[in-house]
């Protein structure tokens, strides 16, 4: 999922690093951007090889020797399976992303009261023009989808009922995501981690953060155990992972560079988390999120390597991965219908061609909708300042 969260501000010069570190919390807004444009794309293409690829045990029934370029190239995405990954990797993000001017403010004046109004005033503009067009852009799709026979799987209800309980972010508790954009079972989660943190940021002025994170985590697993099982999608069960960014956001702050061996924790919460996928994907997530957290707190401390052409391109992609992860699935859905009736294909190819086709659509989703309501959240704050 993309972060509708961010919203980057810097410290203010109160609280702000020596005017020496200031380039490195620069860097950081950098790593932040290209690690949201990497999750994105992770997460566009997992979609995508599903909605177009027979998948990896067919495949390989099929085509058991190395000896074609379209076999390497399928073997090569074996690690997309892990795909979903990337959502925890956006929950991590909106709390660091969201605590971070909050807690700027906070450690500069222990007396600062968050405005609430104002808060859910800019998330508003942020996050719901933007997810109207998607649900619009959805229908659009998804009725030129259901005149291909047979119709795709991922086509859910595109009717009123559904459009009002995506609109209202109650999917997951009262229904089902908006037709095929599946992707949608996210952003309901952030809404509620929105419409809860002025109270979480009351609570965590009155008892500190450490506190806070602890009764978060008791939440966590009370709602893990209760309505998890029951295929109740409820933020809850995933505020564990959002209140870690909000503690490295903090931990930044007060100028903590990590503990020692958080790379290495985080390889072995990636692999448990790798490994819990087989048994189940809510158990994957909440290790995936231990395994960014302790990556991320670490990361931000150090100088950030340029990896070529990397850093850039998934940068980029960050500014745009709101757009991408909020119409990249009906998108996928209604090229499958168009150019294959459907029908999963046994070569690769097809999901490379769709993920390329779809990045510049969704860049100018972002034009027409998502730049706009960034402008205006970013009047709204200077004018609260």
């Amino acid at each position: 999922m993309s972060d509708p969260a961010l919203e980057t501000v810097l410290p203010p010069a109160s609280v702000m690093p020596t005017a020496a570190a200031r380039p490195t919390a620069i860097a950081g807004d950098h790593l932040i951007d290209a690690l949201r444009g990497f999750a994105a794309l992770l997460v566009a293409y997992f979609h995508c090889r599903q909605v177009t690829w027979i998948g990896m045990g067919a495949f390989h029934q099929m085509h058991a020797s190395l000896a074609s370029p379209g076999t390497i190239a399928a073997w090569l995405t074996f690690p997309i399976a892990w795909g979903s990954a990337g959502v925890p990797i956006f929950f991590v993000i909106s709390g660091y992303c969201i605590h971070r001017s909050g807690a700027s403010k906070l450690l500069a004046n222990p007396d600062y009261r968050l405005d609430a109004g104002q808060f859910w005033l800019r998330r508003f503009v942020r996050i719901y023009p933007v997810l109207l067009a998607a649900l619009a852009l959805t229908f659009l799709a998804d009725s030129i989808s259901l005149t291909m026979t047979p119709v795709s799987h991922k086509i859910l209800d595109i009717g009123p009922q559904a459009f009002l309980v995506n609109l209202f972010s109650l999917q997951g508790v009262a229904g089902k995501t908006y037709g095929s954009n599946g992707a949608l079972w996210t952003l309901s989660l952030e809404v509620q981690f929105y419409l809860l943190y002025p109270l979480l940021f009351a609570v965590r002025r009155r008892f500190g953060l450490n506190a806070v994170l602890a009764g978060v985590a008791v939440i966590n697993v009370i709602s893990a155990l209760t309505l998890a099982p029951h295929d109740v999608t409820f933020f809850t069960s995933y505020w564990f992972s959002w209140m870690l960014g909000a503690w490295i956001a903090e931990a930044r702050l007060r100028g903590s560079e990590g503990f020692p061996f958080a790379y290495a924790a985080a390889a072995v919460f990636a692999v448990a988390g790798c490994a819990a996928f087989h048994f189940g994907q809510y158990g994957a997530f909440q290790l995936w999120a231990c395994a960014f957290a302790c990556y991320l707190v670490k990361a931000l401390s150090r100088p950030i390597p340029t990896l070529g052409v990397l850093m850039p391109l998934f940068s980029k992609l960050g500014e745009f991965s709101y757009s991408l992860y909020l119409i990249h699935l009906p998108l996928f859905v209604l090229l499958g219908s168009l150019l294959f009736r459907s029908e999963l294909q046994t070569s690769i190819w097809a999901s490379f061609g769709f993920t390329l086709a779809v990045l510049p659509v969704a860049w100018v989703f972002y034009r027409l909708f998502e730049r706009p309501a960034l402008n205006v959240a970013a009047r709204l704050r200077k004018r609260a300042a």
